[in-house]
């Protein structure tokens, strides 16, 4: 629930519940109160000051983020309602805070609840990661980037991955913002990425945005050869629901450019041919499942600072088309957290015709990372966290790189 909103239904909430101590002064005999002309009696009393008792918790617990504000929440509208009914032609009005608060409820539910996007990534995400974790990882060294292009190798080499443990999964959280085109407005948000690499890759990205004041909630999905992407607005209106081998393709030049990006020490072992071109850039060819699709890269000072590939096809609003389009990430800002140096801020653009008609639809800043290899003499896992500004994703690691 959006700051905003919450405290907004926080002040209402916490009116609404003091409201009702005037019924319970009334009936409890306290009281004259000429706004509840009515009459209640002592049992109606109490009633009406269980109700403001379950209300005002409700408010307090929402203010400090107090999970079980839902469970007072179901319980103090319900007895609100129950006594606004005994005297409806006095309180009639506070139905309409109950209604907000059955609104708020139904709201929580939609997005956190067991049947949300946030409930699934956390569920696949979950299991993912315990099945990603098996057998020890091999420390990478000199030897094992022999095979790469000196571009490549270079920055494999600048990332830190020498002497580390391969790595298994990454977990980023990321910030930004992003639009549907050229033109259209932005939505702020956060995000949470899990990638695990090896024979079956996986990539989740789950998305909370927020368009005009409302949430959007974005869930991307790719788990063994299939991938979805998926859109709601407040958790419960369908915006997009994109799938198919178009889908399938645009993610694979997303996992690609995780592996580029997030993890570049699993280069190392992806199923990537390599085909030098001149002194700053080269040319990978990444096949995932079915799929093969190609990117080229440039490199600055041994950096990568941008990715391009003409085969992810940009998405109609829906989800229900797909149209071939030249894609890029520039990338910038290096740092270096605990063994691992990243960029930390990242753009990705559309080019329409040429150059001059290329725009940013996404701008994002990594606010940590969790690499998470295997030690290989002990075989257990390790973490190794990193706070700062970039992101876009990570990926896969099989065995079989060959160099072109």
């Amino acid at each position: 629930m959006r700051t905003v909103v919450r405290w907004f239904i926080v002040v209402v909430v916490l009116g609404h519940g003091l409201i009702h101590l005037l019924g319970a002064a009334k009936g409890l005999g306290r009281a004259e109160v000429a706004a509840l002309p009515e009459p209640i009696g002592p049992a109606m009393g109490l009633a009406w000051l269980a109700a403001a008792a379950a209300v005002v918790a409700t408010g307090v617990m929402l203010a400090v983020r107090n999970r079980r504000w839902r469970v007072s929440g179901a319980v103090g509208a319900v007895l609100s309602q129950t006594v606004i009914l005994t005297s409806w032609n006095d309180a009639r009005t506070g139905t309409v805070v109950n209604v907000l608060l059955l609104a708020a409820l139904g709201y929580t539910f939609a997005s956190r609840g067991p049947t949300s996007y946030r409930a699934e990534y956390q569920r696949r995400t979950a299991a993912a990661l315990r099945e990603s974790h098996s057998g020890p990882g091999a420390v990478v060294t000199e030897t094992d980037l022999a095979h790469l292009p000196d571009l490549v190798a270079g920055y494999v080499r600048r990332s830190g991955a020498v002497g580390q443990p391969r790595v298994w999964s990454v977990h980023a959280r990321i910030h930004g913002r992003i639009r549907a085109g050229a033109n259209a407005r932005w939505m702020t948000y956060t995000g949470e990425q899990v990638n695990t690499f090896g024979p079956a890759p996986s990539r989740y990205f789950w998305m909370d945005a927020t368009l005009f004041g409302l949430p959007v909630d974005v869930l991307h999905v790719f788990a063994g050869p299939a991938a979805t992407m998926r859109v709601k607005l407040c958790s419960v209106v369908p915006m997009a629901n994109a799938a198919g081998p178009d889908m399938d393709r645009a993610e694979t030049v997303t996992l690609f450019n995780d592996l580029c990006i997030l993890a570049p020490s699993a280069l190392i072992d992806a199923p990537i041919v390599w085909q030098p071109t001149d002194d700053n850039h080269a040319r990978g060819i990444f096949t995932n499942g079915a799929q093969t699709v190609t990117a080229d890269l440039t490199f600055n000072d041994g950096d990568l600072v941008d990715f391009v590939s003409d085969d992810r096809m940009s998405m109609s609003r829906d989800g229900s088309t797909f149209t071939p389009q030249r894609w890029s990430t520039p990338v910038r800002d290096y740092r270096t957290f605990g063994s691992r140096r990243l960029a930390t801020h990242g753009e990705g653009r559309w080019h329409i015709t040429d150059p001059q008609g290329q725009y940013a639809y996404l701008e994002y800043n990594l606010d940590a990372i969790t690499c998470t290899p295997q030690d290989a003499d002990r075989g257990d896992a390790q973490s190794i966290s990193t706070n700062a500004d970039p992101t876009l994703e990570k990926v896969d690691s099989r065995k079989r790189m060959i160099a072109g």
